[in-house]
């Protein structure tokens, strides 16, 4: 997929922006290209290569957030209790960047919750979570942010 300057797109760790530039640099004797992404107050420079196509996407289009509520409505997967595959099976979830499992990452962190109390690492992941899927929610739906957060809180039943 090529992406062109002002295209917006996604980044699997740091979310929603904006194809700001196309730019070559020369490192180590060779030249690279590379897209030169904004994304809130930080700059990328992703290369043009296969590694772009795996750390770039285009944003959900607004007719899949449906299925993606359905995701954060259905009952949750259950976490490990040991915090060190838990910690792994939620890096696992959260390495491909894509919604439906940003999604489930939430799902199941605030249904774990309510059972216990949530680790430092948990609370991390939980929030890195939430603002990925709430910034990409704005721009695919087009809607402020404190909407997003509203109808976050009544798809997961309330829960904060």
């Amino acid at each position: 997929m090529n992406f062109q300057v002002g295209d917006q797109v996604v980044h699997w760790t740091y979310g929603p922006g904006e194809v700001i530039q196309l730019d070559e640099k020369a490192l180590s004797g060779q030249t690279e290209h590379y897209y030169v992404v904004q994304i809130r107050d930080m700059t990328l420079f992703v290369p043009i290569n296969d590694q772009a196509e795996t750390s770039l996407r285009l944003p959900t289009p607004a007719s899949e957030f449906e299925s993606l509520f359905s995701i954060l409505k259905s009952p949750a997967e259950p976490l490990s209790g040991d915090r060190w595959e838990r910690k792994n099976q939620l890096i696992a979830r959260m390495k491909d960047g894509r919604l439906e499992s940003i999604c489930q990452v939430i799902r199941d962190l605030v249904d774990f919750r309510q059972l216990k109390k949530l680790n430092d690492y948990d609370s991390a992941i939980l929030e890195r979570a939430q603002n990925f899927l709430i910034n990409e929610w704005q721009i695919s739906l087009g809607v402020p942010r404190a909407q997003a957060e509203h109808e976050l809180r009544a798809l997961l039943g309330g829960k904060p």
